[in-house]
């Protein structure tokens, strides 16, 4: 589940919709509804919202504006009616984060969407959240940090 920080603008088709219905499953996560992903870690930042259901509510709008205005069809009868919650704060390293790791994704799946994106220096942020200064979120999953210890890894002192 990858519940992007990054405007949905800057997804392809593919990610645009792997968005949407990852979001509806976080939604239903949300509500109680489910008994899988309840510990996902990219819900923790909705959990941490006075009203999660709103927060995550807001956050679909926004996925389904986006399909919209490139002629999707997306129901948004699929989204819980809640007011409108205060916007969620996010890093600008993870936002950067993210915009890395989208670009990478985007370089195999889909360069020519790409293509013009790569001079963008700053990404917008999704409309739900507000950017300020940190470091990558704690709750995000990061590749496994390279052996600096010297000592070499178990697997190599067979």
């Amino acid at each position: 589940m990858r519940l992007w920080t990054l405007h949905p603008c800057y997804l392809d088709a593919k990610g645009l919709v792997a968005l949407w219905r990852e979001a509806l499953l976080a939604q239903a996560v949300l509500k109680g509804l489910t008994r899988g992903y309840t510990h996902h870690p990219q819900l923790t930042r909705f959990r941490e919202t006075p009203d999660p259901e709103a927060a995550i509510a807001r956050y679909l709008r926004a996925v389904h504006a986006e399909a919209e205005r490139r002629g999707y069809r997306f129901d948004a009868g699929k989204i819980a009616p809640c007011p409108v919650p205060t916007l969620m704060t996010a890093t600008d390293g993870q936002l950067a984060y993210e915009w890395a790791h989208l670009k990478a994704k985007l370089r195999i799946r889909a360069p020519a969407w790409l293509e013009p994106l790569e001079t963008l220096k700053r990404p917008e942020p999704h409309p739900s959240f507000r950017i300020v200064p940190g470091p990558v979120a704690d709750w995000e999953m990061l590749p496994q940090q390279q052996n600096t210890s010297g000592a070499d890894p178990p697997a190599a002192r067979r």
